[in-house]
């Protein structure tokens, strides 16, 4: 019985890491108006799918590293009880910040339930463990995207402007085009026409601003060229999610008889697919629109930094948090381009505050509670 219980509440936290996670890789795409939430959503599970599959290969020291071992009492990490508690304060934390629209770390999560769980039952904690392997490379891996951003955008933009490609911003009523304004400038949430004339929409009438890219680079179209490399790099971010998020959650599914790492992996990475797929509306809405605005150029690049930093730390076995580091790069871009939100910054970042907490103390009730009844 206890080892059903470990394997559905395992399944339950792999849906909900879906439902908080999956569109982040895409959200560049959706909030720049490069396609739809339909299309941004299949082009996510699919990629995910993917890194989830290739973490076969590519990802197996994470398996280790949340098994809880070396961390933790290893007589405690053999019990059970200990996999689905932390699997059900991971889950249940990532549920309710879905729910909430906040995108969390699903690694920050497990990290908290696994020392609440630890705490609670009176094991003892390897603080070096705890510091080099999970805390550094959490603290660090978002400061390093914001950092890189800040670097490498400012380059690229001048690189673009050097090539003679223009940026533009297109506004668009219905489905009539009636202005263009080339700006660098510009963005869609404030359109300054010229100070003597005013822009006004008529009721009832739906008003859209898309970014566009005039110019050629080695005889390509710009906007092709950046159009198709967006979708690429969205594609890559979302494949590291994959590799890096699905043994964290498949390690919790090793005490299963019936479960090799295979077969774990495999079974995490069918429910992150099906949770982005059926329940990620809220968290994409926030990432794609809520932290800043966004156009082609911008999104590839938040989405290079991010998908580099995430495969090279699966590479190395180090646990950063894709929502960490993709948060970190659009929070780069809004601090250089000034569009940033800082009122969504900041409830973002209290959530992530939050989520070690909430994660350990709902993990150690539920130890406590499946002690009680096994």
């Amino acid at each position: 019985m206890i080892f059903v219980l470990v394997s559905v509440v395992a399944i339950a936290l792999a849906y909900a890491n879906g439902a908080n996670d999956n569109f982040k890789g895409v959200a560049t795409l959706y909030g720049c108006g490069a396609t739809n939430y339909r299309r941004a959503l299949i082009w996510a599970t699919a990629t995910t799918l993917l890194g989830s599959v290739a973490a076969v290969l590519l990802a197996g020291s994470l398996i280790k590293s949340f098994g809880g071992k070396g961390l933790i009492d290893d007589a405690l990490v053999a019990e059970p009880a200990f996999a689905s508690a932390v699997a059900l304060g991971g889950g249940l934390t990532v549920l309710l910040a879905t729910r909430l629209g906040m995108p969390v770390s699903t690694t920050h999560g497990l990290i908290g339930a696994l020392l609440g769980t630890g705490l609670v039952a009176g094991s003892s904690m390897n603080l070096t463990t705890l510091g080099t392997k999970f805390v550094i490379p959490l603290l660090l891996s978002p400061f390093l995207a914001i950092f890189a951003t800040g670097i490498i955008y400012p380059l690229l933009r001048f690189a673009r402007q050097r090539l003679g490609v223009t940026s533009e911003f297109c506004l668009c009523v219905g489905v009539k085009e009636v202005e263009v304004i080339p700006s660098t400038a510009l963005n869609c949430q404030s359109i300054a026409l010229e100070k003597s004339r005013q822009l006004t929409i008529s009721s009832g009438e739906k008003a859209t601003c898309e970014s566009r890219y005039r110019g050629q680079v080695l005889g390509v179209d710009a906007e092709t060229a950046l159009n198709r490399g967006h979708f690429l790099s969205a594609g890559i971010v979302s494949f590291a999610r994959g590799l890096n998020d699905t043994p964290k959650i498949a390690a919790l599914l090793l005490l299963v008889p019936a479960f090799g790492p295979n077969v774990s992996l495999f079974a995490v990475g069918l429910a992150i697919a099906a949770g982005g797929w059926i329940a990620s509306r809220r968290v994409a809405e926030t990432m794609s629109q809520r932290i800043t605005a966004l156009n082609h150029g911008q999104g590839l690049t938040a989405n290079v930094i991010t998908g580099a930093i995430v495969i090279g730390a699966s590479r190395l076995g180090l646990p950063v948090s894709t929502t960490h580091v993709s948060c970190g790069s659009l929070f780069g871009i809004g601090a250089v381009t000034g569009g940033a939100r800082p009122k969504v910054v900041a409830t973002i970042l209290l959530s992530w505050i939050i989520t070690l907490p909430m994660a350990g103390g709902l993990a150690a009730v539920s130890y406590l509670a499946i002690r009680s009844i096994t």
